[in-house]
């Protein structure tokens, strides 16, 4: 059996795909190098458990001061539900990096102004996220019985019954060997499950308004963010303040690349254009150039 290319009128898979380009691979090896760093770095800062659980309290003394922790409530909910904590699992991993690469490679083939658009916005907003990382690690709810036992004898009740439902009914554990150089598990505020999932469900009805689908896009877009909400509190990866907190970082990412846009591309394509090197004013531009 022989996969045709197309050239004979049988099926190819290259019909499925445009050509790709020198300033395709490009465009993929910064985005792999970016998302690559910003997990690295990331991950390196994991050394301050301490702070980390501290801050995680007072974030929690917070939220009850104001009359809405329940992260606790939900996870127990979830313990014994064995389906919908598959369900929210599924939606926590799948449906959030998986999701945002495969729609950004259609939006580069298909819609480029927006991929640059929402690729700016993505790599902003992770940057944002990466300097509050450092700056205020906080533990997450499924690490908070383990660190209590270490640093807090008297902590109360609610901090000690969170679990982790990935680990639990998945088997996979974030502090496992082989995705420890790219984990921080210090690293819930701000909540970049929701923040990107509120750029990806904008980015998903941004390039559907104007067809028939527009109507499934919005239900898509607004659908996304509230599932992570429901999916990141119970199962104990984040409170409800870090998607508060994600949502502000995303926005703010959002602004970044509309002033990108606006001003700061418009000036370095002119630059670009007076470049003395054809081959780079090509490679930069393409049939801008």
């Amino acid at each position: 059996m022989r996969i045709s290319d197309g050239a004979d009128g049988g099926f190819g898979w290259r019909s499925l795909l445009p050509p790709l380009s020198r300033r395709d691979f490009m465009e993929g090896a910064i985005i792999a190098i970016a998302f690559l760093l910003y997990f690295w770095v990331r991950g390196a800062v994991v050394d301050r458990p301490e702070a980390a659980y501290w801050n995680a309290r007072e974030l929690i003394d917070f939220q009850r001061s104001l009359g809405f922790f329940w992260e606790d409530n939900v996870n127990d909910w979830i313990a014994d539900r064995k389906f919908w904590a598959q369900l929210m699992n599924v939606v926590y991993f799948y449906l959030h990096f998986p999701l945002i690469i495969i729609f950004g490679i259609w939006l580069y083939f298909y819609r480029r102004p927006q991929y640059t658009f929402v690729r700016d916005s993505f790599l902003a907003s992770g940057a944002i996220a990466l300097v509050v990382y450092w700056l205020y690690p906080v533990a997450p709810p499924r690490e908070l019985p383990e660190l209590a036992a270490q640093f807090d004898s008297a902590a109360p009740a609610y901090i000690l019954g969170f679990f982790d439902t990935m680990e639990q009914y998945l088997g996979y554990a974030y502090d496992t060997q082989s995705t420890r150089a790219f984990v921080n598990p210090y690293a819930a505020m701000p909540s970049l499950h929701f923040g990107w999932d509120l750029l990806l469900g904008i980015a998903i009805i941004g390039a559907f308004r104007r067809t028939p689908l527009a109507w499934l896009a919005v239900a898509i877009g607004v659908a996304l963010p509230l599932l992570q909400i429901v999916a990141i509190t119970t199962t104990a990866n984040h409170y409800l303040i870090d998607a508060v907190a994600g949502g502000i970082v995303a926005l703010a990412g959002l602004g970044i690349a509309l002033t990108l846009r606006k001003w700061c591309y418009p000036r370095l394509v002119e630059q670009i254009r007076r470049l003395p090197w054809p081959s780079a004013r090509r490679l930069l531009l393409g049939d801008a150039a």
